[in-house]
């Protein structure tokens, strides 16, 4: 697929015969300079960009109720008039679910991250590590067939940060969501990819898929395999060329 955005200069190419196919239940991450078009590829996925040229397909599961996608944003994008659990909840409410099977999926999910305790605050009463917690189970417990994250973790600290790779890692295991994770970090990429895509500066185009074959369940522990460094170390050869060019191009 192809996304051309209209500006004063004339027509700027951001992401450019992109093609990709994601398994069912696979974690897919990807990396790039900043502004190669990763959050843009995101954007036509969750039907937030429209698409230029091209098609995009995601092949529906066999309930026709469950959405196709939901979407966790860097910011946290959760409703602060309304308390954890109503926010857990709002997606099943939005398809119409009844307020008691709603409220018991919605005390599933905070019970699986350890924020049980915390259903009856307000976002404004949370760290920030818990509200991104509450922005990914909102979004795992409306069921969708694939779930897309636009770095979900770039705006926390670096131990709230590690905490929520675990949690996200345990959680993928449990559920084997088909992911599609936006990332700057290339530890993150590998620790938590089965596949890392390299985008080029812009226009985004794929420049090379890594198959992460490392064994799971992963940890952050797994960080000190010397397969880790070796992974991490190929994709960066190759991205520190394009994240020069990135920087050469916005002189």
């Amino acid at each position: 697929m192809t996304k051309i955005y209209q500006t004063a200069s004339g027509p700027m190419t951001a992401v450019d015969n992109f093609t990709l196919d994601v398994a069912d239940g696979e974690f897919l991450a990807i990396v790039g300079p900043s502004g190669c078009g990763k959050s843009t590829f995101l954007r036509m996925l969750a039907e937030l960009e429209d698409i230029t040229s091209g098609d995009l397909t995601i092949r529906p599961g066999a309930d026709p109720k469950k959405p196709l996608n939901s979407v966790v944003f860097q910011e946290y994008a959760i409703f602060p008039w309304k308390t954890v659990i109503q926010n857990v909840a709002f997606g099943l409410q939005m398809r119409g679910i009844s307020e008691k099977d709603r409220m018991d999926v919605a005390h599933g999910w905070l019970d699986r991250v350890g924020l049980a305790k915390f259903a009856n605050h307000y976002p404004h009463q949370i760290s920030g590590g818990m509200k991104q917690r509450v922005s990914i189970i909102r979004a795992l417990a409306n069921d969708p067939e694939v779930l897309l994250m636009d770095e979900p973790l770039g705006a926390l600290d670096a131990q709230t940060r590690v905490v929520l790779q675990d949690e996200l890692m345990r959680i993928w295991e449990e559920t084997r969501k088909t992911v599609v994770y936006i990332t700057h970090s290339l530890d993150e990429a590998v620790l938590l990819g089965d596949r890392v895509v390299l985008m080029s500066a812009q226009p985004g185009r794929i420049l090379d898929i890594y198959e992460i074959d490392i064994d799971r369940p992963r940890s952050i522990d797994t960080m000190n395999l010397p397969a880790f460094a070796e992974y991490r170390a190929a994709i960066w050869q190759r991205l520190s060329a394009e994240v020069t060019r990135a920087m050469e191009m916005q002189q």
